[in-house]
């Protein structure tokens, strides 16, 4: 087997398992910039799976071929709402982020559980009916070497997330309110001083993890679980969060640390098609992303340092 062979197996599942991890932690990014931790991120992953799923559901027989997106977008709606019992606890009583964001993570998946076993009558959904499915990039998908491991065979949500990983980038660094919501995340009282709404910018900013966090699930549920249960997402919220301090609490630098969580989770799937992986027993690779994930942030996150004002609440006219 040729390296190119070997990498056509693995840059396209690593960027398949990599999409839903870069969305997610894009929105930690955004809250975390802004002051507040969201240890939410895998309920709302969770909550956009299961909102994902059922949508899709519920309406494949009359949207078609157009319901996966739609499906995103309702779920990163609903995601977005449900992240304001964050943003209430957090921004406005002034509770610990952590406990707020533990309670997320219980409450979005007691809720989806919950209602699965109302609506379905067992412990899971059914089977989605219209996922996402991989395709070739026209013209793209024909140059040689990179065509065949960038655009044959992969899923649109894949380019999704490198592109928003990109805008996101540009929003928090190039645009005023980018300036804005890091002000706020390093020092909120002198933000205060310059006019600027500390309250509604960390609520901005938890609304957009929302949304991220809604949309990851639910890109995850339909492409890779394709249906709704309580083990659809376990620990892909948390690998998220861990990408976010990877990365330095950087768009790009999550995306980075996404893509290489992504990279691990995929080994359990193409190990049969690398000469040195196959003879490695399934259970270590299946284990393989939880222990990268430790060791990448016992390597870095002495040398990662949060935004000043992380997971301090804001009292306005306090010093």
């Amino acid at each position: 087997m040729g390296i190119l062979d070997i990498l056509q197996s693995i840059i396209p599942p690593a960027m398949f398992f990599s999409a839903p991890l870069i969305f997610t932690a894009l929105g930690g990014v955004f809250s975390e910039r802004s002051g507040v931790v969201n240890i939410g991120l895998e309920g709302l992953m969770v909550m956009g799976a299961f909102v994902g799923v059922v949508f899709n559901l519920a309406f494949a027989d009359v949207l078609g071929a157009a319901t996966p997106w739609i499906s995103i977008l309702v779920a990163m709606v609903v995601s977005a709402v449900f992240s304001l019992i964050h943003a209430l606890a957090s921004v406005t009583f002034r509770a610990d982020q952590v406990v707020s964001g533990v309670a997320i993570n219980f409450l979005a998946l007691g809720l989806g559980v919950f209602l699965t076993k109302q609506w379905y009558g067992k412990g899971q959904t059914d089977m989605v009916s219209q996922p996402f499915y991989t395709r070739d990039i026209p013209v793209l998908g024909d140059i040689p070497v990179l065509g065949p491991l960038f655009f044959q065979d992969m899923y649109l949500t894949s380019y999704l997330a490198i592109i928003l990983a990109v805008i996101g980038w540009y929003v928090l660094y190039k645009t005023p309110f980018g300036l804005r919501l890091r002000s706020v995340g390093e020092h909120p009282m002198a933000a205060d001083t310059n006019g600027i709404n500390v309250y509604a910018m960390r609520y901005v900013a938890v609304l957009i993890s929302g949304a991220m966090g809604g949309l990851g699930g639910s890109v995850f549920a339909l492409t890779i679980a394709l249906n709704f249960s309580q083990s659809t997402i376990v620990g892909q919220g948390f690998m998220s969060l861990a990408a976010v301090i990877f990365g330095k609490w950087h768009p790009l630098g999550a995306m980075g640390a996404a893509l290489f969580f992504g990279f691990a989770q995929s080994l359990s799937v193409i190990s049969s098609s690398i000469p040195f992986l196959e003879d490695v027993p399934q259970i270590y690779l299946l284990i393989a992303p939880y222990v990268l994930t430790i060791l990448a942030l016992a390597g870095f996150i002495g040398r990662a340092e949060a935004p000043k004002a992380n997971g301090v609440p804001y009292i306005k006219g306090s010093r």
